[in-house]
């Protein structure tokens, strides 16, 4: 079956959770968090739940869990703590719990970060996506230009696709 097939059997809404993680912003202030839920609405899919969570290791695997938990989730997107800095701890948080990492994510977003975006400043750009309980997740940076960029040529087009290879 060829790419265009899978797609077209891929069923058309997705049920997401969106997770902030930041020790700052606010349901008010998290432009990341917000464009993330306004993109996934706008292109059909529905957000069951949102959340924003510090930048603590645990705090960030309670709320994944949260999501895996819970039969009606399909996907669950972070925005935020994938940086360097030692309070960075989204990538670790999310790494540790997937079953199947899906390399190809981190390796395009930054891909794209350096060829449409940011230049060599990609090279700080930690992003991961993979696949855990049946559920697909994805994390990436949280400027609203990453998160964009993320769903814009990454997420929307293959969120579908990849929810139907995780129900087979």
């Amino acid at each position: 079956m060829s790419t265009q097939e899978h797609k077209a059997n891929a069923p058309k809404s997705i049920a997401c959770m969106v997770i902030t993680v930041s020790d700052t912003r606010t349901e008010e202030t998290d432009k990341s968090g917000q464009l993330m839920k306004t993109m996934l609405g706008e292109a059909g899919h529905e957000i069951k739940r949102y959340e924003i969570v510090k930048d603590e290791r645990a705090e960030i695997t309670a709320a994944i869990t949260r999501g895996t938990d819970e039969p009606s989730i399909d996907v669950i997107l972070l925005n935020g703590g994938t940086g360097i800095a030692a309070r960075d701890t989204t990538v670790e948080a999310v790494g540790s719990m997937l079953e199947k990492e899906m390399p190809g994510f981190g390796e395009i977003f930054r891909y794209l970060s350096y060829t449409e975006d940011i230049g060599s400043a990609a090279i700080l750009s930690r992003a991961i996506a993979g696949a855990a309980r049946g559920k697909a997740i994805f994390s990436v940076p949280g400027s609203t230009g990453a998160v964009k960029l993320a769903m814009t040529k990454l997420i929307l087009p293959e969120l579908g696709h990849i929810v139907r290879e995780l129900r087979k």
